[in-house]
């Protein structure tokens, strides 16, 4: 059932002559009485447009008006002036068993104020902890990502950013992103440790961002594990940082820890942004832990691409065993292989990056996007309507623009209302303009300055 529908109204105005929820309540002939403790609340939707056939439904079945508490606590955790109904929900009726209607906000980021859908299917997103950043973009936003590191190395610790030191703290960072996006947005945030053994501690700590954020705002972000746990995440954290074991030779216990996590933070009432989701094989299970977000990580995994096929190629050209030494050296650092593989015998290491590039579907030019395409067709198929896509880390002249093509294509299109595209504020900018903005702004301001 699509917005409309749910408003009773093949389009938002869809008639010459228009009713209203003011039009029930209000009415000369038979008024549909509102419940008397809540007319303050009703006041919101009293303008609501309704399509006739609607507003004869609800006539003949009202006893009386009202509104949920659901719609209350919205209304009053977010101060909504009157007449208004905020950003990121959408307007819905419930009928009670003593057939009094109630008008309720349900969140859905599609919606802007007044129940009005946003611009386009597609949402954006704000990967950033930087408020300063963050405000011009504001506006325009969804959704909002960050992660310990965006938080800490990218704004907190990060002179440049923090401008004269003016955040301290995680939660004066995250109070003030709150402040500047207001109601429309979710916020994504991840906990400090997903391998704290305490299930306990885990859940205090998403409680105080639900606290802090609202619930109607809060996504808690849940990483795939892989390997790591509890006992050897310390590999990561001293020494050379390098992890001692392969990326998938994990237990699978400590393999499934997302999945479990986010089902245990769903059990509790949360949304669950969950993350680091480099290849499409990892969508179908992620998606058994029911969460709100998935993810599709594309720039890294291209570069990676690109380095390793590079390698492989100049190896195979002149049979150069430092084209080897060089790619061993690479898959180790990048954790493909762990140290105690790092003289794996070229023709297992060769048929492991022949696999990987053609699973990636990789060859020079291509745009990266197989992974995104892969999830979105697996999303296409799933039993979780207000689950979505978050694209993110991208970088580069073309990956944007390659994006913004996908989602236009006939196959895809259906699918871009499902689609968070993310990236820091500074790159989603650069693609608001072009060479003739300049060209058309020089013209423009010399005419209206009176010049040749």
């Amino acid at each position: 059932m699509d917005s409309d529908q749910r408003l009773g109204r093949s389009r938002p105005l869809d008639s010459i002559i228009r009713a209203s929820v003011r039009s029930l309540v209000q009415g000369r002939e038979r008024p549909v009485p509102c419940v008397p403790e809540e007319e303050r609340y009703l006041e919101h939707v009293l303008d609501l447009p309704l399509s006739l056939d609607l507003y004869g439904k609800l006539k003949g079945l009202a006893r009386a008006f009202g509104v949920t508490k659901g719609f209350r606590s919205v209304i009053d955790t977010f101060q909504v002036p009157a007449g208004q109904t905020p950003a990121g929900f959408r307007i819905e009726f419930v009928i009670d068993p003593d057939s009094v209607v109630r008008a309720d906000l349900v969140r859905d980021i599609s919606y802007d104020r007044n129940g009005q859908l946003r611009p386009t299917r597609v949402l954006f997103s704000a990967d950033s902890a930087n408020p300063y950043e963050i405000a011009p973009i504001s506006g325009l936003l969804a959704n909002l990502t960050c992660n310990p590191g965006i938080i800490y190395d990218l704004f907190i610790n990060n002179p440049k950013a923090n401008v004269g030191k003016k955040f301290k703290t995680r939660d004066e960072v995250m109070q003030e992103i709150g402040r500047i996006v207001g109601s429309g947005v979710d916020i994504s945030v991840e906990l400090n440790n997903p391998f704290e053994e305490s299930e306990q501690k885990i859940l205090e700590e998403a409680e105080k961002f639900r606290e802090m954020l609202t619930p109607y705002r809060v996504v808690i972000k849940v990483p795939h594990t892989g390997p790591v746990n509890a006992q050897n995440v310390g590999e990561l954290l001293a020494g050379d940082k390098t992890f001692r074991r392969r990326f998938d030779a994990g237990t699978t216990a400590d393999m499934l820890r997302g999945h479990n996590l986010a089902l245990l933070l769903r059990d509790h009432g949360f949304r669950v942004n969950f993350t680091l989701m480099f290849e499409p094989y990892q969508a179908a299970l992620a998606l058994q832990a029911k969460p709100y977000f998935i993810n599709s990580f594309v720039r890294m995994r291209l570069l990676q691409s690109a380095a390793m096929a590079q390698l492989v190629e100049r190896y195979r050209a002149t049979q150069d065993e430092q084209y080897l030494v060089k790619l061993r050296a690479w898959m180790v650092e990048k954790d493909f292989l762990p140290p105690d593989e790092k003289d794996l015998p070229a023709s297992s290491l060769l048929a492991m990056v022949d696999r990987i590039l053609r699973y990636r579907q990789y060859r020079e030019g291509c745009d990266g996007l197989d992974a995104v395409r892969h999830n979105l067709r697996v999303l296409r198929t799933t039993h979780l309507p207000d689950t979505r896509l978050i694209v993110c880390s991208m970088e580069g002249e073309t990956m944007y623009p390659d994006l913004d093509a996908l989602l236009a294509q006939d196959d895809i299109a259906d699918m871009a209302g499902r689609v968070v595209i993310t990236a820091e504020p500074g790159y989603l900018a650069k693609f608001t303009t072009s060479n003739q903005v300049v060209s058309y702004q020089r013209r423009f301001m010399n005419a209206a300055q009176g010049q040749q």
